[in-house]
Protein backbone atom coordinates (compact mmCIF):
# COMPACT_ATOMS: atom_id res chain seq x y z
CA UNK A 1 0.00 0.00 0.00
CA UNK A 2 1.40 3.48 -1.02
CA UNK A 3 -0.34 6.02 0.77
CA UNK A 4 0.04 9.50 -1.56
CA UNK A 5 0.66 12.69 0.21
CA UNK A 6 -3.06 14.37 0.51
CA UNK A 7 -1.60 17.14 3.05
CA UNK A 8 0.60 18.52 0.45
CA UNK A 9 -1.75 18.82 -2.25
CA UNK A 10 -3.86 20.49 0.18
CA UNK A 11 -1.71 23.55 0.81
CA UNK A 12 -0.38 22.42 3.95
CA UNK A 13 2.97 22.23 2.73
CA UNK A 14 4.90 22.32 -0.04
CA UNK A 15 4.53 19.72 -2.59
CA UNK A 16 7.47 19.67 -4.76
CA UNK A 17 10.99 18.56 -2.58
CA UNK A 18 12.96 21.67 -3.02
CA UNK A 19 9.98 24.09 -1.23
CA UNK A 20 9.71 20.86 1.00
CA UNK A 21 13.69 21.36 2.62
CA UNK A 22 13.27 25.36 2.37
CA UNK A 23 10.24 25.35 4.50
CA UNK A 24 11.46 22.91 7.05
CA UNK A 25 15.06 24.77 7.01
CA UNK A 26 12.81 28.21 8.20
CA UNK A 27 10.72 26.42 10.73
CA UNK A 28 13.36 23.17 12.31
CA UNK A 29 15.78 25.02 14.52
CA UNK A 30 19.06 23.63 15.12
CA UNK A 31 19.25 22.40 18.94
CA UNK A 32 22.90 20.95 19.67
CA UNK A 33 21.51 18.62 22.54
CA UNK A 34 18.27 16.57 21.39
CA UNK A 35 17.16 15.01 24.15
CA UNK A 36 15.47 11.49 24.70
CA UNK A 37 11.78 11.84 25.10
CA UNK A 38 8.72 9.15 25.94
CA UNK A 39 6.18 11.35 23.81
CA UNK A 40 5.55 14.65 22.60
CA UNK A 41 2.24 16.49 21.02
CA UNK A 42 2.44 18.61 18.17
CA UNK A 43 0.62 20.83 15.31
CA UNK A 44 -1.05 19.67 12.49
CA UNK A 45 -1.80 22.96 11.09
CA UNK A 46 -0.41 24.18 7.45
CA UNK A 47 3.07 25.01 8.25
CA UNK A 48 3.06 28.66 7.69
CA UNK A 49 0.47 28.80 11.11
CA UNK A 50 1.54 25.71 12.91
CA UNK A 51 4.94 25.28 11.65
CA UNK A 52 7.22 27.20 14.07
CA UNK A 53 5.55 25.35 17.46
CA UNK A 54 6.00 22.18 15.66
CA UNK A 55 9.29 22.90 14.57
CA UNK A 56 10.16 23.72 18.27
CA UNK A 57 9.26 20.36 19.51
CA UNK A 58 10.96 17.97 16.93
CA UNK A 59 14.56 20.20 17.32
CA UNK A 60 14.42 19.61 20.99
CA UNK A 61 14.43 15.44 20.96
CA UNK A 62 15.96 12.80 19.55
CA UNK A 63 13.64 11.25 16.68
CA UNK A 64 14.55 6.97 17.18
CA UNK A 65 14.05 4.45 14.24
CA UNK A 66 10.73 3.77 15.45
CA UNK A 67 7.68 6.21 15.85
CA UNK A 68 3.91 6.08 16.47
CA UNK A 69 1.83 8.72 15.54
CA UNK A 70 -1.79 9.23 16.63
CA UNK A 71 -4.04 11.55 14.82
CA UNK A 72 -7.08 12.79 15.14
CA UNK A 73 -9.91 11.79 12.26
CA UNK A 74 -11.41 14.72 10.80
CA UNK A 75 -13.44 12.89 8.20
CA UNK A 76 -16.10 10.09 8.69
CA UNK A 77 -13.90 7.93 6.87
CA UNK A 78 -12.71 4.25 7.85
CA UNK A 79 -12.64 2.58 11.54
CA UNK A 80 -12.51 4.37 14.64
CA UNK A 81 -9.20 3.42 15.43
CA UNK A 82 -7.21 2.34 12.54
CA UNK A 83 -4.10 1.32 12.05
CA UNK A 84 -1.95 0.70 8.41
CA UNK A 85 0.62 -2.32 9.04
CA UNK A 86 2.20 -2.47 5.35
CA UNK A 87 3.89 -0.66 2.83
CA UNK A 88 5.05 3.29 2.82
CA UNK A 89 4.26 7.21 3.07
CA UNK A 90 4.57 8.99 0.01
CA UNK A 91 6.33 12.70 0.91
CA UNK A 92 7.78 15.01 -1.92
CA UNK A 93 11.05 13.31 -2.80
CA UNK A 94 11.00 10.94 -0.65
CA UNK A 95 8.78 7.81 1.36
CA UNK A 96 8.44 6.71 4.77
CA UNK A 97 8.12 3.18 5.20
CA UNK A 98 5.52 1.44 7.96
CA UNK A 99 6.82 -0.08 10.65
CA UNK A 100 5.21 -3.22 10.38
CA UNK A 101 6.63 -5.41 13.08
CA UNK A 102 5.31 -2.86 15.71
CA UNK A 103 2.66 -2.05 13.77
CA UNK A 104 1.05 -5.44 13.78
CA UNK A 105 2.28 -5.90 17.68
CA UNK A 106 0.19 -2.56 18.28
CA UNK A 107 -2.65 -3.75 16.41
CA UNK A 108 -2.79 -7.21 18.11
CA UNK A 109 -2.49 -5.75 21.04
CA UNK A 110 -4.78 -2.54 21.08
CA UNK A 111 -7.33 -3.83 19.03
CA UNK A 112 -6.96 -1.62 16.66
CA UNK A 113 -8.47 -2.38 13.22
CA UNK A 114 -6.20 -2.79 10.13
CA UNK A 115 -7.61 0.54 7.66
CA UNK A 116 -5.94 2.68 5.27
CA UNK A 117 -9.58 4.46 4.29
CA UNK A 118 -9.26 6.20 8.16
CA UNK A 119 -5.52 8.19 6.82
CA UNK A 120 -6.61 8.55 2.95
CA UNK A 121 -7.78 12.07 3.28
CA UNK A 122 -6.35 12.64 6.77
CA UNK A 123 -3.86 15.81 7.23
CA UNK A 124 -3.03 15.38 10.54
CA UNK A 125 -0.74 12.73 10.32
CA UNK A 126 1.34 13.40 6.95
CA UNK A 127 1.89 16.83 8.50
CA UNK A 128 4.47 15.07 11.23
CA UNK A 129 6.68 12.91 8.92
CA UNK A 130 8.58 15.77 6.65
CA UNK A 131 9.80 16.75 10.41
CA UNK A 132 10.22 13.42 11.53
CA UNK A 133 12.13 12.55 8.22
CA UNK A 134 14.49 15.30 8.53
CA UNK A 135 15.52 14.43 11.99
CA UNK A 136 15.84 10.90 11.21
CA UNK A 137 15.63 10.15 7.63
CA UNK A 138 15.69 6.54 8.34
CA UNK A 139 13.43 6.45 10.69
CA UNK A 140 9.49 3.86 10.13
CA UNK A 141 5.93 4.86 11.36
CA UNK A 142 3.40 3.19 12.87
CA UNK A 143 0.22 5.69 11.52
CA UNK A 144 -2.74 5.18 14.04
CA UNK A 145 -6.50 7.36 13.53
CA UNK A 146 -8.38 7.72 16.76
CA UNK A 147 -11.79 8.74 16.49
CA UNK A 148 -12.53 7.20 19.16
CA UNK A 149 -13.53 9.61 22.40
CA UNK A 150 -14.58 7.97 25.40
CA UNK A 151 -12.04 8.33 27.95
CA UNK A 152 -12.06 4.37 28.97
CA UNK A 153 -11.29 3.43 25.82
CA UNK A 154 -8.61 6.07 25.22
CA UNK A 155 -6.67 4.97 28.48
CA UNK A 156 -7.13 1.53 27.52
CA UNK A 157 -5.36 2.24 23.91
CA UNK A 158 -2.90 3.99 25.74
CA UNK A 159 -1.87 1.17 28.29
CA UNK A 160 -2.01 -1.21 25.48
CA UNK A 161 0.66 1.10 23.66
CA UNK A 162 2.89 1.20 26.77
CA UNK A 163 3.01 -2.11 27.33
CA UNK A 164 3.87 -3.15 23.33
CA UNK A 165 6.48 -0.34 23.70
CA UNK A 166 8.11 -1.94 26.88
CA UNK A 167 8.59 -5.25 25.26
CA UNK A 168 10.00 -3.87 21.77
CA UNK A 169 13.34 -3.71 22.73
CA UNK A 170 13.98 -0.58 20.90
CA UNK A 171 13.73 3.17 21.58
CA UNK A 172 9.90 4.12 20.41
CA UNK A 173 8.92 7.76 20.13
CA UNK A 174 4.85 8.66 20.31
CA UNK A 175 3.76 11.40 18.72
CA UNK A 176 0.24 12.82 19.18
CA UNK A 177 -1.06 14.73 16.42
CA UNK A 178 -3.23 18.29 18.14
CA UNK A 179 -3.93 21.68 17.38
CA UNK A 180 -5.65 23.72 19.96
CA UNK A 181 -8.81 25.13 20.26
CA UNK A 182 -10.68 26.46 17.21
CA UNK A 183 -13.23 29.97 17.43
CA UNK A 184 -14.46 32.11 15.63
CA UNK A 185 -12.78 34.87 17.82
CA UNK A 186 -9.59 34.67 19.88
CA UNK A 187 -11.37 35.67 23.59
CA UNK A 188 -12.18 32.14 24.00
CA UNK A 189 -8.78 30.40 22.35
CA UNK A 190 -7.13 32.35 24.88
CA UNK A 191 -9.75 31.01 27.75
CA UNK A 192 -10.12 27.53 26.85
CA UNK A 193 -6.22 26.61 26.11
CA UNK A 194 -4.81 27.07 29.37
CA UNK A 195 -6.40 24.81 31.35
CA UNK A 196 -6.08 21.94 28.21
CA UNK A 197 -2.55 22.89 28.29
CA UNK A 198 -2.28 22.82 32.39
CA UNK A 199 -3.70 19.29 32.48
CA UNK A 200 -1.08 18.47 29.40
CA UNK A 201 1.88 19.93 31.56
CA UNK A 202 0.88 17.95 34.76
CA UNK A 203 0.78 14.58 32.84
CA UNK A 204 -3.30 14.00 33.68
CA UNK A 205 -5.10 12.16 30.95
CA UNK A 206 -8.27 11.96 32.92
CA UNK A 207 -8.15 15.38 33.78
CA UNK A 208 -7.33 16.52 29.88
CA UNK A 209 -10.36 14.50 28.71
CA UNK A 210 -12.59 16.11 31.75
CA UNK A 211 -10.80 19.96 30.85
CA UNK A 212 -11.85 19.33 27.39
CA UNK A 213 -15.63 17.80 27.51
CA UNK A 214 -16.98 20.07 30.35
CA UNK A 215 -16.16 23.35 28.80
CA UNK A 216 -16.32 22.00 25.16
CA UNK A 217 -13.03 22.71 24.11
CA UNK A 218 -12.68 22.55 20.33
CA UNK A 219 -9.23 20.61 20.36
CA UNK A 220 -9.46 18.28 17.14
CA UNK A 221 -6.74 15.88 18.98
CA UNK A 222 -7.87 15.65 22.14
CA UNK A 223 -8.47 11.87 21.84
CA UNK A 224 -4.81 11.35 20.17
CA UNK A 225 -3.31 13.18 23.53
CA UNK A 226 -5.50 11.40 25.92
CA UNK A 227 -4.47 8.38 24.63
CA UNK A 228 -0.46 8.73 24.14
CA UNK A 229 -0.44 10.85 27.80
CA UNK A 230 -1.64 7.76 29.02
CA UNK A 231 0.42 5.83 27.34
CA UNK A 232 3.47 8.24 28.48
CA UNK A 233 2.62 7.85 32.16
CA UNK A 234 2.87 4.09 32.12
CA UNK A 235 6.16 4.32 30.40
CA UNK A 236 7.56 6.35 33.40
CA UNK A 237 7.06 9.85 32.49
CA UNK A 238 7.00 12.85 35.39
CA UNK A 239 7.82 15.67 33.37
CA UNK A 240 6.14 17.71 30.66
CA UNK A 241 7.77 20.29 29.00
CA UNK A 242 5.85 23.54 26.76
CA UNK A 243 8.33 23.64 23.74
CA UNK A 244 5.81 26.47 22.20
CA UNK A 245 2.68 28.10 22.22
CA UNK A 246 1.08 30.44 19.51
CA UNK A 247 -2.61 31.03 17.50
CA UNK A 248 -3.03 31.32 14.27
CA UNK A 249 -2.86 35.62 14.54
CA UNK A 250 0.70 35.12 15.27
CA UNK A 251 1.05 34.05 11.74
CA UNK A 252 -1.63 36.82 10.07
CA UNK A 253 -4.28 34.60 10.70
CA UNK A 254 -7.92 36.31 10.85
CA UNK A 255 -9.88 36.92 14.25
CA UNK A 256 -12.75 35.54 12.26
CA UNK A 257 -11.69 31.80 12.80
CA UNK A 258 -8.65 31.21 15.24
CA UNK A 259 -6.80 28.02 16.29
CA UNK A 260 -4.52 27.52 19.08
CA UNK A 261 -1.40 25.61 18.25
CA UNK A 262 0.71 23.83 21.69
CA UNK A 263 3.74 21.74 21.45
CA UNK A 264 4.90 19.54 24.70
CA UNK A 265 7.48 16.96 25.39
CA UNK A 266 7.11 14.08 27.68
CA UNK A 267 10.05 12.75 29.71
Amino acid sequence: MRREPFAARRGFYPNDQAGLEAELDRWLPVDRKPRRAIAVAAPHAGYSFSGEVAGKVYASVEVPDHVVVLCPKHTPYGADLGVMTEGVWALPGADVRIDTDLARALRDACGLQEDAEAHRMEHSLEVQLPFLRRRNPGFRLVPIAVGAHRLATLKTLGTGIADVVKRFGAPVLLVASTDMSHENGAARVRKNDPPAIEKMLAIDPDGLHRTVMENGITMCGFAPTVAVMAAAKALGATRAELAGYQTSLDHGGSEDWVVGYAGVIFE
